[in-house]
């Protein structure tokens, strides 16, 4: 491949993942070229400038392709590096939000205020940013929930260091995948080692697919994992008291469907009368509107052509209780529990206009608290592997589930800082 194409290709990439194309067709070729790009942009940028330097140490570098693939590298940098300035400006996004959600004295709550070096850009991290290898902690694994065989495990994340621990708080994690793939090893990682090193119980879950196992075989496995986690994980060292659901894409539908219907009958038969009740959820770019009850052409467009065929296997038309039972924002009541939502402004897969009319409706009905971090040029899945973005994604839900923990166990409560009807005006505006 020459000079002048690999610097095309990149230029492609970064204008990709730097204005990705709207609309059903396009959004799941926009997300698969600029999730893996935009969330590397410091190793690219990097692997521009070596490839420009390379061939300009060349000879016969004066001709038209030579200067037409340098100043496609330039453009290249620019971007990369705007995308770069973007991921780090994530963490002042992340400490609004908490500041706007929790009030300016959350951090009175935390076991310790953040530290400049605990916030600064991990750069050694990211050299490798798949390594989710974590000394601090140790993993008992394929634990069996249900007798959904190898569907129906779990692995539960615990420190290294303590032999045994007592009442500690517990977060559930529910791995994405469009409802019809992925694997608990294979998400939440960077998350749950943190909370697990710091003497959290971390318990992350498999659950029955799509085609194989229509919905809602998938939020009826999530309550089944819960109920087993409140019967069980006691003997592990968790606060079976105590739980926090998260989860990305999928994982953030079901996350928060979970949250928001305890105890509802039809996601739990035969065990109508388990606990199923959460005390907060943290869902990351989920899906919020099953139904498509928003209007929105992106909720609409995923339901007839997604859902309806590979998910629920009946159309909304001939079924539409169905959806609107599976529809978060139309689940929520006051008795809510506090929520932490985090969308990427330019998700190509999820409508950031989900996540926006959600929280507006939240807030709009819940008495419990509730924080929203948009994050300006994150595309969806952001947060799988080590970036400087996911970095800041962990490190701000750290100090959520801390502050969390600590209110709940010391009977505290917060309301969110932001008015309803202030909300309703910028989701109007950002929607008009």
């Amino acid at each position: 491949m020459s000079f002048l194409t690999r610097q095309a290709v990149i230029a492609a990439l970064t204008a990709n993942a730097l204005r990705p194309p709207r609309g059903r067709r396009a959004g799941l070729p926009a997300f698969v070229a600029g999730w893996l790009f935009g969330e590397t942009a410091p190793q690219m940028l990097a692997l521009t400038a070596l490839d420009a330097a390379s061939h300009l140490t060349k000879s016969r570098r004066s001709g038209i392709r030579a200067k037409a693939g340098l100043a496609l590298a330039g453009a290249s940098a620019l971007g990369l590096a705007h995308m770069i300035r973007q991921s780090q400006r994530a963490e002042d996004r992340f400490e609004d939000a908490l500041l706007d959600g929790l009030g300016v004295d959350y951090v009175e709550q935390l076991d310790e205020a953040p530290d400049p070096a605990d916030l600064a850009t991990p750069w050694r991290r990211l050299a490798r940013p798949f390594d989710f290898r974590d000394d601090a902690v140790r993993v008992i694994s394929d634990l069996p929930y249900s007798e959904a065989g190898k569907r129906g495990h779990l692995d539960i994340y615990l420190p290294a260091d303590q032999d045994a621990i007592t009442d500690a708080p517990v977060l559930l994690q529910v791995h994405g995948g469009a409802w019809t793939l992925g694997a608990k090893e294979h998400q939440g990682r960077p998350l749950m080692n943190r909370m697990a090193a710091k003497g959290w119980v971390c318990v992350a879950i498999n659950y029955r697919l799509a085609p194989r196992d229509a919905w809602p075989a998938h939020i009826v496995d999530v309550k089944r994992a819960i109920s087993w986690v409140r019967d069980n994980i006691a003997d592990y060292g968790g606060d079976p008291d105590y739980l926090v659901v998260t989860g990305g894409s999928a994982g953030g539908h079901l996350a928060a469907l979970a949250a928001l219907t305890p105890g509802d009958p039809a996601f739990q038969p035969g065990f109508e009368d388990a606990d199923t009740s959460v005390q907060a959820a943290v869902p990351f770019y989920g899906v919020y509107d099953f139904a498509g009850s928003t209007g929105l052409a992106n909720a609409i467009g995923m339901r007839d052509a997604f859902l309806g065929p590979r998910v629920v296997q009946t159309t909304w038309q001939d079924a539409p209780d169905v959806y609107e039972a599976a529809s978060p924002i139309l689940r929520i009541t006051p008795d809510a529990p506090d929520f932490f939502v985090i969308h990427g402004e330019l998700d190509s897969l999820v409508a950031v206009d989900q996540a926006r009319l959600f929280v507006a409706e939240l807030r709009r009905t819940s008495r419990k608290s509730v924080v929203y971090a948009e994050l300006p040029g994150a595309q969806h899945a952001f947060d799988m592997f080590h970036s400087i973005r996911s970095a800041h994604a962990v490190r701000a839900v750290d100090r959520y589930l801390t502050w969390h923990w600590n209110t709940w166990r010391h009977g505290l409560a917060a309301d969110s800082g932001v008015e309803p009807d202030e909300m309703r005006q910028d989701v109007d505006a950002d929607a008009g």
